[in-house]
């Protein structure tokens, strides 16, 4: 009998510790889709969920997938999907206004509805287990996880949020070089009224919208706020966006924020010099080499070796350890 060698043994066992589910599990069946009223505004607004069997009966935890910044409900979002699904997980996949380039959507209090109105509307039909509610995005996806973090602590269990945006407006002046504004800073001026600066009312609309003015709600909610090293050069979203969203966590909670010169340093050189010693743990669950990884509480950020990007195993493996009973709607 042939042994089989080191290497592929290697290859095995890495894919068995990070994807321990999709080893021998089915393909999920096609998402279903239904409209829910916008409790906000009265405008339908689609859905697409997959239920597991037994929901109806027993107590189930629910993910609500967030998204990205140019897309909308109907995005192939199978990897978060699947990992819902192998966990026999509700899966939901709302529309919060589609793509980020009209005032209703990027954050608004609208977009902000929808993503509640479709969690509400799952609850009211199953047994949602309410300590298992898990928030998850990535891009986009990730500026509105945080965002509702921020506005809704008392409705998630647990958030996972990568490469998101956290300040629309120091994110349109990081696509706005030499004064000429890129597609990334039009589509914000589109959702916010105009540049900052415009105007007190456009300023304001910035400012609603963006995580990073409201994050210290979040103290004492599971947070997990990640990002590639590269993003904002192979990407579009640079770290600091990730790094100051978690320090305004812990600065809330009292404890240890990350300084600006580390946050410059990994910028600039994609890496520390003078890692303290919980920045290189050894995490079965990434697919990356992690560069840095600090803690607050309940709140916890990982730049990782990589670019705009989401890892959604890791990001499901840590929501599966997060339990905290949510409000529901009538309370």
């Amino acid at each position: 009998m042939n042994l089989i060698n080191r290497s592929t043994l290697a290859v095995l066992l890495t894919f068995i510790c990070v994807s321990p589910f999709r080893l021998f599990a089915a393909d999920p069946p096609p998402l279903a889709e239904t409209r829910i009223v916008s409790t906000f505004d009265g405008k339908e607004q689609p859905v697409r969920y997959w239920i597991p069997e037994g929901a109806t009966k027993q107590p189930t935890p629910v993910l609500v997938s967030l998204h990205t910044w140019s897309s909308d409900y109907m995005q192939d979002r199978s990897r978060w999907y699947s990992e819902a699904y192998d966990r026999g997980w509700i899966y939901l996949q709302p529309n919060f206004r589609g793509a980020n380039n009209h005032p209703e959507a990027c954050g608004s209090p609208s977009a902000r509805q929808d993503i509640l109105d479709a969690l509400d509307w799952v609850i009211d039909k199953y047994n949602v287990d309410m300590s298992r509610v898990y928030l998850a995005g990535a891009s986009g996806g990730g500026h509105m996880s945080l965002l509702m973090a921020a506005r809704h602590p008392e409705r998630f269990s647990a958030v996972s949020a990568w490469v998101g945006i956290t300040d629309l407006a120091d994110w349109y002046r990081f696509h706005t070089p030499d004064g000429e504004p890129g597609n990334y800073a039009k589509m914000v001026a589109a959702s916010c009224g105009g540049p900052p600066g415009a105007s007190e009312e456009i300023d304001h609309q910035y400012y609603d919208r963006s995580s990073i003015h409201f994050l210290q709600a979040a103290v004492g909610l599971p947070l997990d706020i990640c990002a590639g090293v590269k993003d904002g050069k192979t990407g579009s979203v640079p770290i600091h966006h990730s790094l100051r969203a978690f320090n305004v966590v812990a600065k809330a909670g009292g404890h240890a924020t990350i300084p600006v010169a580390t946050m410059d340093e990994l910028w600039e050189q994609e890496r520390l010099m003078s890692p303290q010693p919980g920045d290189e743990v050894d995490d079965p669950t990434y697919e990356k080499e992690i560069l840095l990884r600090r803690t607050a509480g309940a709140a916890r950020v990982t730049i990782f070796d990589g670019g705009h990007e989401a890892l959604p195993s890791a990001a499901c493996a840590w929501l599966a350890e997060q339990s905290r009973l949510t409000k529901s709607p009538t309370q």
